[in-house]
């Protein structure tokens, strides 16, 4: 990182005196992320996992490993609301990094036992047990860490470099999980697999209470979700009340300005009731001496409705990016029974696990961010004048994903056509004389679309969510996910009962006529993310404009 802070930065920001905070925390927080992101490694093979030692059906595998990864990515918006408005991030994180090391271990107990053939009743409720703890907690730390890791820093430019490795540290550290823990599992056992996650969360949770002394520990700032909910329900309890037009009628905590027109409904709860004075309302009404408000569920700020109105504009947008991920839940889901009936040879003496694949997409992934941002962020600048937008970046993911689950389904009847064509597709174990390379391409371009669409969706939020959600934008780009995965299961469900391409013998499927309908359903998802681009009009384009001035 070039430069340095100069003496009038260093006298307005606390992080850059070395009081707290700062670059210093750089290798603590970074490095507590790669442990994390390690010992969550048990994910990547959880699907062989519940099938080759707990003998799940390969669907059921799956359903289980999309509530798994729902799980992870939908309760960070729950951590952060504690983080937020209670504890903070610094609690949040050491406290879930220990749920998810007991969920681990019992994960590792359950490993052992069937090692060495001790089963007994209480396998399965051990078994969910452990993932729901290991689950938990991996979300309490992994989408918790980096709001804490910007507060280190003032510089907005210390804090995009900040982003730019934390988003590279959490892909290594997945990458080394897809080869080095997978091999692990499939090679050597699954109790050592699982011992090499725990061995990555203690030395996470160590590394990151090493350096309590360093970090800028921020108070909670209480809960903006209750402001948000008291602005409904005082809307609500002056819904007979006739709006104004003007705007010293209206309770501002900030600056002077009148509602907006949008959700006028929601305008009532800034309103001051009728009939009372300003003289009156200083001394014995709703707002005291000081300004502050008596009874916030009957009158809110005009800042507080704005907020809740930004979010709704936002809500349409946010809802495609789920409907985006369910087609890539799905295929992260199925692919691996694809892979596992391929030729996974690479030369003679080695055998490349399924699970393993997925490497190729956190390599797109990694690859695609740093070519976006060097150069077509630059080329695209040069030749429109002006930068690309947060929502043409998730557009442009939106048509890779298209993209990914076409070449899937092209892939996989090209896979059927060879099972036909050696008649094996009774034979549930048999190998089809076809390369696992094949699942490269669809792989990488799901890498692709999730470095624009996750990316965009990241600046998105952050850019548009009120300042009082700023901590938690990040969460709810997590949430999305988590929804999807959640709503693939039954997406699944539904295809499994109603069409039977989904047998528990994949060679005597029809796994690419759901790869169709994961395109089918993206494109209209496409069309529809596209009507709500051209309504939506950015909030804070102006300050995000100042922003980069400066």
């Amino acid at each position: 990182m070039n430069g340095s802070t100069s003496v009038d930065e260093a006298a307005q920001h606390p992080a850059a005196r070395g009081r707290r905070g700062g670059l210093i925390t750089f290798p603590f927080i970074l490095g507590t992320m790669g442990g994390v992101s390690l010992g969550g490694g048990w994910v990547i093979n959880l699907i062989t996992c519940l099938k080759d030692e707990f003998h799940f059906k390969k669907v059921d595998a799956a359903k289980i490993y999309n509530y798994v990864n729902g799980s992870i990515t939908m309760f960070p918006i729950v951590w952060a609301i504690i983080a937020d408005s209670y504890v903070g991030c610094f609690s949040v994180i050491w406290f879930s990094s220990l749920i998810s090391l007991l969920g681990t271990l019992l994960l590792l107990l359950l490993a052992s036992m069937n090692q060495l053939k001790h089963y007994s009743q209480i396998e399965y409720p051990v078994l969910y047990i452990g993932l729901v703890l290991a689950s938990l907690g991996n979300a309490g730390t992994r989408f918790t860490i980096a709001p804490m890791g910007a507060d280190q820093l003032d510089n907005p430019k210390h804090q995009t470099v900040f982003f730019n490795w934390f988003i590279f540290t959490m892909y290594t550290a997945n990458i080394i999980s897809s080869t080095a823990t997978v091999y692990v599992q499939e090679n050597i056992s699954w109790a050592w697999g699982f011992g090499l996650c725990i061995l990555a969360n203690v030395l996470g949770l160590a590394l990151f209470l090493s350096g309590t002394r360093f970090y800028r520990l921020l108070k909670p700032k209480g809960s903006a979700y209750k402001n948000l909910a008291r602005v409904v329900v005082a809307a609500i309890r002056k819904r007979k009340t006739i709006l104004s037009l003007k705007s010293e009628d209206y309770y501002h905590s900030l600056e002077a300005k009148t509602p907006t027109n949008f959700f006028r409904f929601l305008n009532r709860a800034a309103l001051i009731t009728e009939g009372d004075t300003r003289a009156a309302l200083i001394t014995e009404g709703d707002i005291r001496s000081d300004h502050s408000i008596t009874n916030p569920w009957k009158l809110c700020s005009v800042q507080q409705v704005e907020d809740l109105k930004g979010l709704i504009k936002i809500f349409p947008i946010w809802i495609t990016g789920v409907v985006l991920s369910i087609p890539i839940a799905i295929q992260q889901s199925l692919f691996i029974f694809q892979a596992q009936t391929m030729n996974c040879d690479l030369g003679s003496h080695l055998k490349v696990p399924a699970a393993s694949m997925q490497v190729f997409t956190l390599i797109s992934t990694t690859i695609t961010i740093i070519i976006v941002d060097r150069m077509l962020f630059p080329l695209w600048e040069r030749l429109k004048h002006k930068p690309l937008t947060a929502l043409q970046r998730v557009g442009i993911g939106h048509f890779f994903t298209i993209l990914s689950m076409v070449v899937s389904g092209i892939v996989e009847s090209k896979r059927l056509k060879i099972v036909k064509s050696n008649t094996l597709q009774n034979q549930s174990s048999a190998i089809v004389p076809m390369s696992v390379f094949w699942l490269v391409p669809q792989l990488s371009f799901v890498g692709m679309a999730e470095a624009l669409h996750f990316a965009g969706q990241v600046s998105l939020y952050y850019q548009e969510f009120p300042e009082s959600l700023k901590s938690t934008s990040t969460a709810a780009v997590a949430m999305s996910i988590g929804s999807a995965f959640y709503l693939s299961n039954p997406v699944i469900e539904v295809i499994r009962r109603v069409s039977g391409w989904l047998p528990d013998n994949m060679n005597n499927g029809r796994l690419d006529n759901v790869y169709w309908f994961c395109s089918t359903l993206g494109a209209i998802n496409f069309a529809c993310y596209l009507g709500c681009t051209l309504l939506y009009k950015y909030q804070n384009t102006q300050k995000t404009a100042d922003d980069d001035k400066n």
